[in-house]
C-alpha cells in the first residue's frame, strides 16, 4: 500500500491561487498513478487531475483545464496540484489518491490509497 499525506489547502479569494502537495510513502513504484479528487458538501467525489508516474501522461477534468496543472517530483515522491484562477465552485475537500498502474483513470473506484483530505475554500 501507498500512504499519502496532503498539504497546502486554505482560504483564498476568487481569482487567486493555491498549490496542493501530496507526499507518498510506503510501497511506491514507477508504475503508479497519482490523482487529485475533490468533494464538495452534498456532492459526489469527483476527479480533478491525474498523472502517470511511468510516462508522465496527464488527465484533467474539463472544468479545470487551463487553470490547474499537475506535476511530480520523483525524487521526493510528491505530486503537486497548482490551482490558478480559482472560482467559488472549486471549494471542496481535495483528496490525493494513488493506484498501481500506468493509465490515469477518472473513476475513484480504482484508487486503493487515499490521503486524509485538505480543505480548499474560495470566497467570492
Amino acid at each position: 500500500q501507498v500512504q499519502l499525506v496532503e498539504s497546502g489547502g486554505g482560504l483564498v479569494q476568487a481569482g487567486g491561487s493555491l498549490r496542493l502537495s501530496c507526499a507518498a510513502s510506503g510501497r511506491t513504484s514507477s508504475s503508479v498513478v497519482m490523482a487529485w479528487f475533490r468533494q464538495a458538501p452534498g456532492k459526489e467525489r469527483e476527479f480533478v487531475a491525474g498523472i502517470s508516474w511511468s510516462d508522465g501522461s496527464l488527465n484533467f477534468k474539463d472544468s479545470v483545464k487551463g487553470r490547474f496543472t499537475i506535476s511530480r517530483d520523483s525524487a521526493l515522491n510528491t505530486v503537486y496540484l497548482q490551482m490558478n484562477s480559482l472560482k467559488p465552485e472549486d471549494t471542496a475537500v481535495y483528496y490525493c489518491a494513488a493506484r498501481y498502474g500506468s493509465v490515469v483513470i477518472q473513476s475513484s473506484l480504482v484508487y486503493a490509497s487515499w490521503g486524509q483530505g485538505t480543505q480548499v475554500t474560495v470566497s467570492s
